[in-house]
């Protein structure tokens, strides 16, 4: 009998946090997985080095793919060479503050990108089921509350006006030309492999280093934006689930609880045995040209037709951040000591 050949999946994005978690979840069920990276001067593969290390020993099927969104012709050669089952678009200019700055590039990566890779599928004629990460940014100045896959969308960024353009196109491609495309429209996902300048993973950051004394205080932008966050872990089991379905559908992917920023700052300090007022200063530069203040997520839809729920708490969320980078500050405190440097400590 012939051995059935694994399923192959390509991921963009793949050295982002999702990107790694994806990875993980997908190689745990014997995919054999490729991911795209830009060419860079600098290694940015941090995320999956335990992946790529530790393939000779588990026997898990790895390999990266020089490519960027941006270049159509390119994603036709990666995708006519790997012939995925499965594509996973991750890969964004992700971060809402810094759009303002590169509004410009943030279209040409999150949506045009999103455009080229949708038209290379399409172009290719593979009969390949591709996840587009939507992102509850999209819902901006809400219309409604809790948001479900039927509110309306008002982008308030650059960012999220991209990601309103992917998943619209995502959606015309599905029904124009019958491709299995679906959006997850994930609502805040983090963890301790976030990137250090979004503001959970700031705020983890700061608070291990102040407490360590390798860092006197934390500045931050406005404190009541409440968001709806979840563990990214638990947010890439869903982008799988949806595209095992029989029918492609948008989902709304969220724990159904919102929180401030100022209540994750409390959570995170208390654990330190910090006092957060004391550390935490408001700079005007961080604040947003346009707020989105409330964001809360309804996966109703995901529970009942996906079986997915969430499994880590919004405190569960914090104690794990803060566990990996209070680890991530001891290492920076032993290193500075060995400089000579002089380092006080807030215990």
């Amino acid at each position: 009998m012939q051995a059935t050949q694994p399923k192959k999946a390509l991921i963009t994005g793949i050295t982002g946090q999702d990107g790694s978690y994806l990875a993980e979840l997908l190689l745990g069920k014997g995919y054999e997985v490729h991911g795209i990276i830009r060419r860079s001067s600098s290694f940015n593969t941090d995320r999956i080095e335990h992946l790529y290390a530790d393939r000779h020993i588990t026997g898990a099927k790895m390999f990266l793919h020089y490519g960027d969104l941006v270049d159509g012709m390119g994603m036709r050669e990666v995708l006519s060479r790997v012939k995925p089952d499965e594509v996973y678009n991750l890969a964004a200019q992700s971060h809402v503050r810094v759009s303002y700055d590169q509004p410009v590039y943030t279209v040409q990566a999150d949506a045009l990108g999103t455009m080229n890779l949708l038209e290379a599928i399409r172009d290719t004629g593979l009969p390949t089921r591709i996840y587009q990460a939507s992102s509850s940014e999209m819902y901006g100045k809400v219309r409604e509350t809790p948001q479900t896959e039927l509110t309306p969308f008002h982008p308030r960024s650059p960012y999220a006006c991209a990601k309103v353009f992917s998943y619209w196109q995502t959606v015309n491609y599905r029904e124009a030309y019958n491709m299995y495309a679906v959006n997850g429209i994930l609502f805040n996902h983090e963890s301790p492999r976030r990137g250090e300048t979004f503001v959970t993973r700031k705020i983890t950051r700061a608070a291990t280093r102040i407490k360590e004394g390798l860092q006197d205080a934390l500045y931050m932008g406005n404190l009541e934006a409440k968001r709806d966050w979840g563990f990214a872990g638990d947010y890439v089991e869903a982008m799988w689930l949806m595209l095992q379905q029989d029918k492609p559908e948008d989902y709304v992917i969220a724990t159904g609880e919102t929180h401030s920023v100022q209540e994750f700052l409390e959570v995170v300090f208390s654990q330190l045995n910090l006092d957060w007022k004391q550390y935490v200063k408001q700079d005007p530069k961080y604040f947003r040209p346009a707020e989105v203040d409330l964001l809360l997520g309804d996966a109703t839809k995901a529970k009942k037709n996906l079986g997915w729920t969430p499994k880590v708490t919004f405190k569960g969320l914090a104690d794990m951040m803060v566990k990996a980078d209070w680890e991530l500050a001891k290492r920076e405190r032993v290193i500075a000591e060995s400089e000579g440097k002089k380092v006080g400590s807030k215990r």
